[in-house]
């Protein structure tokens, strides 16, 4: 692995995470960070440790809450399924949705309100393409990975999409792809993304 230049290797504050790094290379030290889904923290603790960023975290489940306030990040306690209305348009340098998209209901919507909340947004997700998901399926079984570490029964995820799909979303809404990065096990994939890559790192903005 290859740590970007940007990331201060002796501040970082949770074990090291490819797509973190990869997060952290696209943002400006000390920038205003709002982190929907934001889980117990990590990447923002991370962020906060390595370039000082300032933000918030929104979270809806009651026990990761309690784990962001432990580690000291600034947490919002509400569901992103309801919208963003409460934070005024460009109020962030950038909005971050990290492996929550596939368990979005309403995927569009909340893709377009991190376009109006902030300047750029980034979006994380797994790869449905990825060939382990594709052979999974035609031996007649629901994927089930590192990324994708749910049983059929007991998914959060309601809307999987690929790289492709993805792609055709941001044409189809105008949305500017200013860089994307792809990775397998912590490494860049640059041949074959959508049946090679596991996971995809978006950087967006508005057209």
């Amino acid at each position: 692995m290859i740590m970007p230049n940007n990331v201060n290797t002796t501040n970082s504050v949770t074990k090291f995470r490819q797509d973190f790094a990869i997060i952290a290379n696209w943002l400006k030290f000390g920038s205003k960070l709002l982190d929907l889904g934001c889980g117990d923290g990590e990447l923002l603790q991370f962020l906060r440790g390595s370039l000082e960023v300032k933000g918030y975290g929104v979270e809806k489940d009651d026990a990761n809450v309690l784990a962001c306030i432990k580690n000291n990040i600034n947490v919002i306690q509400m569901d992103l399924e309801d919208g963003l209305s409460g934070f005024e348009n460009q109020s962030f340098d950038t909005v971050v949705l990290s492996q929550t998209l596939q368990a979005m209901h309403n995927t569009e919507k909340i893709v377009l309100e991190m376009l109006r909340v902030g300047k750029e947004v980034i979006v994380t997700f797994p790869n449905f393409g990825y060939w382990r998901n594709r052979w999974q399926i035609t031996t007649g079984r629901m994927p089930v990975s590192k990324t994708l570490p749910y049983q059929w029964y007991d998914t959060p995820n309601v809307h999987l999409c690929t790289i492709n799909d993805f792609n055709e979303f941001c044409r189809n809404h105008q949305i500017e792809i200013i860089q994307r990065k792809v990775i397998t096990d912590s490494k860049e994939v640059n041949f074959m993304p959508n049946i090679l890559g596991n996971l995809a790192i978006y950087r967006l903005k508005s057209r």
